[in-house]
C-alpha cells in the first residue's frame, strides 16, 4: 500500500468514526428532545392552553388552504406506505445489498411502529384545561409526520451516494411540507410533529449504527465535494428555508403569547406560529440526519473496498 493509499484509508476510518458518534449523538439528543416537547406541551397547563388555542386558530385557514393541506395528507396512507417500503427494498436489493434493504424498510415500518405504541399504549394527556371542542385524547406523535420523515430517511440511506442529491430534492421538499400540513387540517398539534421528528431520527440513527457496526457503510472521498455543487445549493436553499420558518414561527408565537390566548387574534397567530414551526422542526431534521450521512455510502459487507 503506497502512502497515499494509506493515507485515505486512515481518512475513511476516522469518517466512519466520527460518523458512529454523530449517530450516537444524534439519537440520543432526539430521545430528550422528543421527552421535553411531551412533558412541556403534554403535561403543563401552559402547553395545552398552547397547542388548543393553535387549534382553534386553524378554524380560520381559507378553504382552499385547507383543502390543498388536506390532499397532501391523504398521500400518506397504508397502501402508500407499504408501497414506499417495497420500493426503497427494490433499491437495496438492487444494488445487491439485502441487509441494506431490510434496514431502509425497517426505518419505515419500524418508526410507524414505535409512534403506533408510543401514542395508543404508552403516552397519555392528562386533562389539565377544558379541551373546548379540540381533541381530548393523545395524538403525540403524529403518524403522518412520522411516515413522511421515516421515508425521507430510509431513502437517504439506501441512495447511492452519486444519487443521494436528486433523491433528497424530490423526497425532501415533500416530507419536511407534511407536519405543516397536519396542523392545518387541525388532524396534530405542534408538538406532535415534533416528537414524530425525534422518533424518525431515532429509527434511522440506530439503522444507520448496525449499518456501521456490521461494515456496511463506507466513506466517499472521490470525488471531491465541487462535483456536487447543485446538491450544496439546494441544502443551503432548503437551510434558508428553515431559518425563514423557524423566524416566522417565533415571531407569531410572541405576537399570540402577548395577548390573551382566549382572544380569537392570539389564536390566529399562534396557529401560524405552530404551522411555521412544524416546517422548521421537519426540516431541521431532514438537515442534520442529512449532515449525519456526509460524504458516506452503503456498501455490502464482503466488499473490501472501506473507501472511495
Amino acid at each position: 500500500m503506497t502512502r497515499t493509499e494509506r493515507r485515505v484509508a486512515l481518512d475513511g476510518n476516522a469518517r466512519l468514526r466520527r460518523a458512529r458518534h454523530r449517530w450516537t449523538a444524534v439519537l440520543i439528543a432526539a430521545l430528550l428532545f422528543g421527552t421535553v416537547v411531551y412533558l412541556l406541551a403534554v403535561h403543563t397547563t401552559t402547553g395545552q392552553r398552547f397547542e388548543d388555542a393553535a387549534l382553534r386558530g386553524a378554524t380560520q385557514v381559507d378553504a382552499g388552504v385547507r383543502q390543498a393541506a388536506l390532499d397532501q395528507f391523504h398521500t400518506i396512507t397504508v397502501t402508500s406506505q407499504l408501497a414506499a417500503a417495497v420500493i426503497v427494498a427494490v433499491i437495496g436489493l438492487l444494488r445487491r445489498q439485502v441487509w441494506l434493504a431490510v434496514a431502509g424498510v425497517g426505518v419505515i415500518l419500524g418508526g410507524q411502529a414505535v409512534t403506533q405504541v408510543l401514542k395508543y399504549h404508552v403516552l397519555s394527556r392528562p386533562e389539565l384545561v377544558s379541551i373546548n371542542g379540540t381533541f381530548a385524547d393523545n395524538t403525540l406523535p403524529s403518524g403522518h409526520t412520522t411516515a413522511a420523515m421515516s421515508l425521507l430517511f430510509a431513502t437517504l440511506i439506501v441512495m447511492p451516494y452519486r444519487f443521494r442529491g436528486v433523491a433528497m430534492f424530490f423526497t425532501l421538499t415533500w416530507a419536511v411540507g407534511i407536519g405543516a400540513y397536519t396542523v392545518i387540517i387541525k388532524a396534530h398539534r405542534l408538538s406532535d410533529t415534533l416528537a414524530a421528528d425525534a422518533v424518525a431520527l431515532i429509527v434511522a440513527c440506530a439503522a444507520s449504527h448496525f449499518l456501521a457496526r456490521s461494515g456496511r457503510i463506507r466513506a466517499v472521498i472521490s470525488p471531491p465535494a465541487t462535483r456536487y455543487t447543485l446538491r450544496t445549493v439546494f441544502v443551503v436553499l432548503v437551510g434558508a428555508a428553515g431559518s425563514a420558518s423557524l423566524a416566522l414561527g417565533v415571531v407569531q408565537v410572541l405576537r399570540g403569547a402577548s395577548a390573551h390566548l382566549n382572544d380569537e387574534p392570539a389564536e390566529w397567530h399562534l396557529f401560524l406560529g405552530s404551522q411555521w414551526l412544524a416546517a422548521a422542526g421537519s426540516v431541521a431534521a431532514a438537515l442534520l440526519f442529512w449532515w449525519t450521512w456526509h460524504r458516506l455510502e452503503s456498501k455490502r459487507r464482503g466488499d473490501p473496498v472501506s473507501t472511495r
